[in-house]
């Protein structure tokens, strides 16, 4: 399979995802960091979150999952935080800049 930020299916399923917090959906954000699909299905989120600790990690691990199975290859879907490299701001589009105000 393609890299996931080529698969169109997936990209516009992540970014009906919005942090609760910034109302910005993940992709734009820069939290999706790689999304693998096994030959079962089963789908491998690995993403990080604004802040290590977050108290909302539980609910957008849970939208993730929901936006992600609605697409009919997709059986299962496992999201994993990785803390490396480490987000921060630059890792937004111009976008989510744009949207909160922020210098691009």
């Amino acid at each position: 399979m393609s890299e996931w930020h080529e698969n169109e299916e997936i990209v516009a399923a992540l970014e009906t995802v919005i942090d609760p917090e910034l109302g910005i959906d993940l992709v734009n954000l820069g939290l999706i960091y790689h999304v693998t699909i096994d030959e079962n299905g089963v789908c491998l989120v690995e993403m990080t979150l604004t802040t290590i600790g977050c108290p909302l990690a539980d609910i957008i691990v849970t939208d993730v999952k929901q936006a992600l199975m609605k697409i009919d290859y997709i059986n299962d879907v496992n999201v994993e935080f990785v803390w490396y490299p480490a987000w921060g701001p630059e890792r937004m589009s111009r976008y989510a800049k744009i949207s909160l105000g922020m210098p691009f």
